[in-house]
């Protein structure tokens, strides 16, 4: 493991012009470099930043499980320039890979497909589909067309943590576990991709993300299932028996019941007021993430003891983008806990629920929220 801090290469490619700066260009053939050498680089897209390996090269994908401290079993999504790339991942192209390809590519929807020899088991977890993703941000496409080959990348941080949506959280996180991050600036999405299994029929949302239901069935022309509904029957796609995958294969990174999580231990409060002010009551250091608009209340609850108010936004879309930043920076004030609102139950809101809700599950099995008390580590 590395034990000198990576370089940050700033890196930028102006609206309106044909090309990036030189400079830019430079920073990209460096980090290809060290992408072909079988290198990490953090590399920035439009929902988290990515720790990013070849991955056809097995022992490079492997060391990105060992720098963020990764389960094996869990898979890796795998970055591509195009449509063409992704097609030479797998085994077979099924029909709603091509109709949401076709509509939402370059952009945050991932794919689920059978996949072929050319993809190691450590990318895929040993199962016989690969998730490929073709990103929105055109400097992750001229990096990944740079290399010549598909990119391996889950979020640039240690696993289970709270994912990175800027450089400076890269570099918290990973440190000199990594050789180089490219600097991009804040991720405008915020959080990860929508992944859609595209083996089963109908179709099924494996991880909610910032396209949602509606366009997944848009691009389709058909219903779509989701986590825990019925999709067992094979896809339509003339090759009945290649897209159908064993009970226990794992499809999709992001599905563990505890992921997305800061230091902090963290709760969704029906009721966030009256909880906050519980907490203060009893001594704790509370961070209190509100939709609350109410100034009375807000400084009725201030006043129960210490409390640090972050005013979020009352839509989906920028909560989403705001989460990540947010909840990196409030795990720095040595808090005792962090208490979020209850969120709509309304399909908009689906995938910050999710992450939310990933985010308050306990560290283990056996852990239960422990009353807060005066000076309690993060």
């Amino acid at each position: 493991m590395h034990r000198t801090l990576p370089d940050v290469l700033p890196i930028e490619w102006p609206e309106g012009s044909p090309q990036p700066p030189a400079s830019t260009e430079q920073s990209l053939d460096r980090a290809a470099d060290r992408l072909r050498g079988g290198g990490l680089v953090a590399i920035p897209t439009e929902t988290v930043y990515g720790l990013a390996a070849d991955a056809l090269d097995a022992d490079a994908v492997r060391s990105i499980f060992r720098a963020k401290g990764r389960p094996a079993g869990n898979p890796l999504i795998v970055h591509v320039a195009d449509v063409a790339m992704a097609r030479g991942l797998a085994e077979v192209w099924p029909a709603a890979a091509e109709r949401i390809t076709s509509r939402l590519w370059p952009g945050p929807v991932t794919v689920v497909v059978p996949r072929n020899e050319r993809v190691p088991d450590a990318v895929t977890a040993g199962g016989p589909t690969v998730a490929v993703r073709c990103p929105g941000n055109r400097l992750t496409r001229r990096l990944i067309e740079k290399v010549g080959r598909p990119l391996a990348a889950p979020s640039a941080n240690r696993s289970e943590a709270v994912s990175p949506t800027t450089a400076h959280h890269v570099l918290d996180s990973l440190g000199g576990r990594i050789d180089l991050i490219l600097d991009g600036g804040p991720c405008p999405q915020g959080i990860e991709s929508t992944v859609v299994d595209c083996t089963v029929a109908p179709p099924r949302i494996l991880r909610p993300g910032p396209v949602d239901r509606e366009a997944i069935e848009a691009a389709l022309g058909q219903t779509v299932a989701t986590s825990g509904e019925p999709a067992t029957m094979p896809p339509d796609n003339g090759q009945e028996t290649a897209g159908c995958i064993g009970p226990h294969a794992a499809r999709s990174p992001g599905t563990q019941q505890r992921h997305y999580a800061p230091r902090t231990p963290l709760e969704i409060a029906a009721d966030p007021a009256d909880r906050v002010a519980e907490l203060a009551r009893q001594g704790g250091r509370i961070g209190w993430l509100t939709m609350l608009a109410d100034r009375e209340r807000l400084r009725a609850v201030s006043a129960a003891g210490e409390v640090v108010i972050v005013p979020m936004p009352a839509t989906a879309e920028l909560f989403a983008r705001q989460l990540y930043a947010t909840l990196h920076a409030i795990d720095r004030r040595g808090l005792d806990r962090i208490v979020v609102d209850a969120l709509p139950d309304t399909e908009a809101w689906r995938a910050v629920r999710d992450r939310l809700s990933r985010a308050s599950h306990p560290a283990s099995p056996t852990a239960t929220v422990s009353p807060v008390r005066k000076g309690a580590s993060p």
